[in-house]
């Protein structure tokens, strides 16, 4: 144990060494003075404030897209000033009036949308990793998001925008351009208590009909990162900001009529208050807080039948854990839907009810009922990232009803549940990062705990060339049968230039759980990872960028130690000087795999055919009125004639004017020849595996109509349908080979998901907000199959005879800043 103990401090003082070395990079950046102001400029979007003489100016950008290192095509100049209360900045935008496109869209949402916008962001730790991102667009609408290593950038920064900040912009069209003006309070910003901050900064000009995006400090595509590539702030000194203290109360009303099988209506009235508070403890450190939180305006999920063995993970749309989330986030052992999940003993209670004609449910709940969250994160003035959660559950119960005598029984279907997470993460020089977190869970009376702790690292090269990464995780659960694992990873890559590459070996043990508050389909593995990749990141004589990419898998059971499959993979992806693109795909498992999960049962394994799979994607030119996206793709199996699968999808969004557009989306697939777990097993508990078809398609209808740049409605409908038609029924040998058994009937499913939600919003004043939102779904238990039901269209038909399932609800959020109540308090 002592010497496990010595080479661990060694490796650890040997990290902290190389990520410590002064950065060696030569290019030079850019660097603009703050200035202090007595007097805070009028936000209206003019500037004509003789306050803003004094401030020095950043100009003269630097194209990143489509040809970097360019100047841009288009001159701007920002200014930025800075008292106790806040950071504003200005900034003109050259540009011929008629010129400017100005569509109006959602907040977060420009992205890809008709309209010209004007960005800063802020290094305030000066890390070169985290930052933040305030964007405005030619029509005032707010863009803002946490800049985070872990968020991938697609096609715009890596910002998180789920972070929502209060701010004040504005902006005007003038005689030679559009202008725009900011006010950031440091209540949206988090920086270290020291007596001169030095910051880092930029500035990001983008022009919807030249597509084009320019830096005021060059961010240069072929180097890795986003952050370490702005210029600097310096300058902001003696800052002495207010307490940072706001309170969000909100209370929410409605109706919720919800048909059941048996042809009755089950009708609740819905109500609810709460209030949600966030504290500047000092400069660096905020509490987030929240109080009998209620969930309901949320996106429906993406529900769909599920075949495989593993959990589906379902995106988290509840504000509250997607917002300033990034630091629980780095480990990726926080999966924030566990909290408030589907009691555990709500489907047993369901099943009690069907399977006992005698019993009536009376309450079931089918989400847990959240008491309180809190959030407590920040850096300081070392770098040192902390962040401390916790949230709590209320107990939730079933009634039954036993219809004969009218005696009730109450039952635990989720106890009293705390969940925790602490994290410490230690920003180093040149990007580089070593982060602790530990995640637990802690139920009431027996059921289980758990307990997970992960050390990770993150090492950068001094010229931002190479990459070292890993991790160790261990897990521990606490129950009348408790157990423990561990997982292991460690990776190598080449991040920047042209040629780029990345090789990973992953261990998980087969008892590693890291569940209770993180997602893992499966433990159990030991996977051995490469790619290799070229970039052009500049345009050519045909494109104006271009990449190449191939790599592999090999996957072995980590317990036994038995080989499980080999993948391949290979990708292009062209973007041509109209602004098309078009990626072209390879995948493929060219020889039979040996899978250990499919059977659902320990210790069996299942030998699954080898395949090859084509296919591409592309999207026209987004500017355009009407956009264009598909994909099509097409896999067989050498081993069997029989066996195809196709899949396709087309997506049409269509702009009616800078106030409404429209998307519709369809995609599905066609699975002939499907081999998998029926769902059923033989007398003596031996699984049974089909050969099946197994269809889907999805429909989905997006639209959004802005009043204001405040005021919008936004539409989603979704309806997803999957038909699966059994063939042929085998038993697996003890050597995973198929062995034929009589045909079963009656196995087929047919499965329809439908929702559709509306919400209308309006920010009133900066931080409040009024919604109203109305949803639509078919209940779950309004299944139907049988004959007639293998079309979609049918299907979709059917869905809309079926009744249906309706809420509305309003909702009112009022923002109270305590500064603001103090001075209407004094005055």
């Amino acid at each position: 144990m002592k010497k496990i103990l010595l080479v661990l401090c060694c490796f650890l003082t040997a990290i902290y060494s190389i990520a410590q070395t002064g950065n060696t990079n030569s290019l030079s950046k850019k660097s603009i003075q703050a200035t202090r102001t007595a007097k805070p400029p009028k936000i209206d979007g003019l500037i004509n404030d003789s306050v803003w003489q004094k401030a020095a100016v950043a100009k003269d950008f630097v194209m990143n897209s489509p040809d970097f290192g360019k100047p841009a095509s288009l001159p701007a100049e920002v200014r930025l000033l800075y008292d106790d209360e806040a950071i504003y900045v200005a900034a003109f935008l050259k540009d011929d009036p008629k010129l400017i496109r100005r569509q109006l869209t959602a907040r977060d949402g420009e992205q890809r949308q008709d309209v010209d916008f004007f960005g800063v962001f802020f290094d305030t730790y000066n890390d070169d990793q985290n930052g933040f991102q305030f964007t405005v667009t030619s029509r005032n609408v707010q863009t803002d998001g946490r800049v985070s290593p872990a968020v991938s950038g697609g096609w715009g920064p890596p910002s998180d925008y789920s972070w929502d900040a209060v701010w004040e912009s504005n902006v005007q069209i003038v005689e030679n351009g559009w202008t725009v003006e900011m006010k950031i309070p440091y209540i949206s910003l988090r920086f270290a208590k020291v007596e001169v901050q030095n910051w880092g900064i930029n500035f990001q000009r983008f022009s919807r009909r030249l597509n084009e995006s320019s830096y005021w400090n060059p961010i240069d595509p072929n180097q890795a990162g986003f952050v370490n590539q702005f210029g600097d702030l310096t300058g902001l000194t003696n800052l002495v900001p207010p307490l940072r203290l706001s309170f969000l109360p909100y209370v929410t009303a409605g109706a919720r009529s919800v048909p059941k099988a048996d042809g009755t209506v089950q009708r609740d009235v819905l109500r609810n208050g709460g209030m949600d508070i966030k504290w500047g403890v000092n400069e660096s450190f905020t509490y987030d807080g929240t109080l009998i939180p209620d969930f309901g305006q949320v996106i429906s999920d993406n529900v769909i039948l599920n075949l495989s063995p593993f959990e589906v993970m379902f995106q988290e749309n509840r504000p509250f854990f997607t917002e300033g989330t990034e630091l629980f986030n780095k480990a990726g052992l926080f999966y924030s839907r566990r909290i408030g999940l589907t009691p555990s003993g709500y489907f047993s209670v369901r099943r009690r009810a069907d399977q006992d004609p005698n019993l009536r449910i009376v309450k079931n709940p089918g989400v847990t009922q959240l008491i309180n969250a809190s959030k407590y994160s920040g850096r300081n003035r070392k770098n040192l990232g902390i962040g401390v959660f916790n949230a709590v559950s209320a107990p939730t119960f079933a009634v039954l009803e036993n219809t004969l005598d009218g005696k009730t029984e109450r039952i635990e279907t989720e106890p009293l549940t705390n969940y925790n997470i602490v994290v410490l993460d230690q920003a180093l020089k040149n990007r580089s990062s070593i982060t602790f977190t530990n995640t637990n869970v802690l139920r009431a009376g027996t059921a289980r705990d758990a307990n997970v702790s992960s050390f990770d690292f993150s090492l950068f090269d001094a010229k931002n060339n190479f990459n070292l990464a890993g991790f160790a995780r261990y897990s521990k659960i606490f129950s009348v049968n408790p157990y423990d694992g561990f997982s292991t990873n460690l990776a190598f890559r080449k991040v920047s230039g042209k040629f780029q590459f990345n090789f990973s070996h992953l261990i998980e043990s087969d008892r590693y759980d890291p569940n209770d508050l993180g997602f893992l389909r499966a433990p159990n593995e030991s996977t051995i990872r490469g790619q290799v990749s070229y970039n052009q990141f500049t345009p050519t004589k045909n494109f104006l960028s271009y990449n190449y990419r191939v790599g592999f898998r090999n996957q072995s059971l980590y317990k036994p130690g038995v080989w499980q499959e080999l993948m391949l993979d290979a990708r292009a992806f062209y973007f041509f000087k109209n602004f098309w693109d078009l990626s072209i795909v390879y995948d493929s498992k060219p020889i039979w795999q040996h899978d250990w999960f499919e059977l659902r049962t320990p210790g069996r394994m299942i030998r699954m055919m080898p395949w090859h799979y084509f296919g591409f994607n592309g999207s026209t030119d987004s500017r355009k009125r009407l956009y264009v996206e598909a994909r099509a793709g097409y896999a067989y199996s050498p081993a069997f004639d029989t066996s195809h699968f196709f899949n396709y999808g087309l997506g049409v969004r269509f702009r009616f004017s800078d106030r409404f557009s429209l998307s519709i989306n369809g995609s599905g697939s066609t699975d002939i020849g499907n081999v998998g777990y029926a769902f059923r097993r033989e007398s003596n508990g031996e699984p049974i595996v089909g050969w099946r078809d197994v269809r889907e398609f999805t429909t989905l209808v997006q639209a959004l109509y802005n009043f204001t740049p405040r005021m919008f409605i936004t539409l989603r409908a979704r309806h997803y349908w999957s038909h699966v038609k059994y063939h042929r029924f085998f038993n697996v040998d003890a050597k995973g080979n198929w062995v034929d058994r009589p045909f079963i009937a009656g196995n087929d499913e047919n499965y329809n998901a439908y929702n559709l939600d509306m919400f209308y919003t309006w920010d009133f004043m900066y931080g409040s907000r009024l919604i109203v939102g109305w949803k639509n779904w078919m209940p779950q238990d309004m299944f139907f199959s049988g004959e007639g039901f293998d079309k979609y269209s049918r299907n979709l038909r059917e869905v809309f005879s079926r009744p249906q399932g309706k809420e509305l609800t309003v909702r009112l959020i009022y923002f109270l800043d305590y500064q603001k109540l103090k001075r209407k308090k004094v005055s």
